[in-house]
């Protein structure tokens, strides 16, 4: 039987292998079709708006191609290299304050994630302020930026240390059935960061506003109305502090549900097409897509936390990833380390599932506003947010999550002639 770590081996030579023939099949695709845009484009895109936008993915892929090499050193080097061991003998150095083993385990696991983001700092720094200003997308200052590290920094000492803390502590008297205790935990967690972003931790991010535009307040209660849908506002998001990218989202959960619009989406699209935009995130609320995703997320994790109860037990585990002292939290660590290494095959299932219920929430903006103003829409985002339209058919079955722009507009040009004669208006 092959050992554990020739497995592991073989799973990250072909995740990592797979990942990099991905990356280079795109950055071909799209450099062979640089040239002119698609045939449904060719009246809607200009010529140097495509070749700005296959300029633009082929500069972030070509950082891909470095953050995958950094993410599969940093990944060795915890594991078969020894790392997380080093840190695991730091934290219980007699040179240091002694920790108790909880204690000790937060501190570990804490550690890993500011290595982890310590490493990928200067990749962050490129992509803002090298590729996003180049294509004239940032508008984030150094300032701006350090500020917001710091932000997240303390919020996630502040959210995730007691998480962890806790994490380890019901693993340590639960007995067996640590992993059950674990999920509930970790179920109730994400329903509430969910229930509190919205009001609570997003508005340290950015500041939001009650759309004020009377004219389109009404236009967009009106569609509210038809979807029979209820929402606690309508905000204006100042995205434009950081990057000229437009964007809409719902966010929050029953009551506390809000609309948010970025202020550039606003800057870029007419009222109609707003709506449009809306009706398509309405969609993904009336078909329960946010329902259904976070109940496969509660299914996953309830197995994946499942099989690690089993690995905790199995020394072949920890001596195969280069572990020479198990604890709890050496093992959390571990199997977040390479779980994706092993999940990555499974990607495109996801991807699929994501691509399912966009066609259902462009389906119904089609239905509750005008399938031309959603294409309309849609050409402009593509435009000004440099959007490839020509992604490799291979990589964007792995990673879309939403479809490729050529269906995605033949889609609703279907629509629009199949609604014609019933489209509201």
């Amino acid at each position: 039987m092959p050992s554990f770590k020739s497995i592991f081996l073989a799973a990250l030579i072909l995740a990592f292998g797979l990942k990099l023939w991905l990356l280079l099949r795109q950055m071909r695709h799209v450099r062979q079709h640089r040239a002119l845009p698609p045939a449904v484009f060719a009246a809607r895109i200009p010529v140097e708006d495509h070749r700005k936008a296959a300029d633009y993915t082929l500069a972030k892929a070509r950082l891909g191609l470095l953050h995958l090499a950094v993410e599969a050193g940093l990944l060795l080097a915890f594991t078969l290299g020894g790392g997380l061991q080093w840190l695991n003998d730091l934290l219980v150095s007699p040179h240091l304050p002694t920790l108790t083993p909880l204690f000790a385990g937060t501190a570990l696991l804490l550690g890993l994630f500011l290595i982890g983001a310590l490493v990928e700092l200067p990749l962050n720094l490129y992509h803002q302020f090298s590729i996003e200003a180049r294509f004239g997308f940032n508008r984030q200052t150094a300032a701006g930026f350090a500020a917001d590290l710091a932000k997240q920094a303390v919020l996630g000492l502040a959210i995730g240390g007691p998480l962890i803390l806790l994490v380890l502590w019901l693993m340590g008297i639960m007995g067996e059935a640590w992993w059950i205790w674990v999920w509930g935990v970790w179920m109730g967690f994400n329903l509430l960061i969910l229930m509190l972003y919205p009001t609570v931790i997003a508005p340290l991010f950015n500041k939001f506003t009650p759309l004020e535009d009377a004219t389109l307040k009404a236009r967009i209660e009106a569609l509210l109305q038809r979807a029979g849908f209820t929402a606690s506002g309508v905000f204006v998001m100042d995205g434009s502090r950081r990057s000229s990218h437009g964007n809409a989202y719902f966010t929050g959960l029953g009551k506390h549900k809000r609309i948010v619009f970025f202020d550039t989406l606003l800057n870029q699209l007419n009222p109609e097409q707003i709506e449009a935009v809306l009706a398509h995130e309405l969609g993904h609320f009336k078909h329960r897509h946010i329902v259904k995703r976070i109940a496969l997320m509660f299914v996953l994790s309830l197995g994946m936390l499942a099989m690690l109860a089993w690995l905790k037990q199995a020394p072949w585990f920890y001596a195969g990833l280069g572990v020479a002292t198990p604890s709890d939290a050496v093992a959390l660590a571990l199997f977040f380390l390479a779980l994706p290494v092993f999940l990555f095959p499974m990607t495109p299932l996801m991807s699929l599932y994501s691509r399912k219920h966009e066609f259902e929430a462009d389906a119904f903006a089609a239905n509750h506003s005008q399938p031309e103003h959603l294409i309309a829409a849609l050409v402009r985002l593509y435009r000004d947010n440099a959007a490839t339209l020509t992604p490799d058919p291979i990589y964007s079955l792995f990673y879309d999550s939403h479809p490729k722009a050529v269906e995605r507009i033949a889609k609703l040009e279907y629509h629009a002639q199949v609604l014609a004669p019933s489209q509201p208006a």
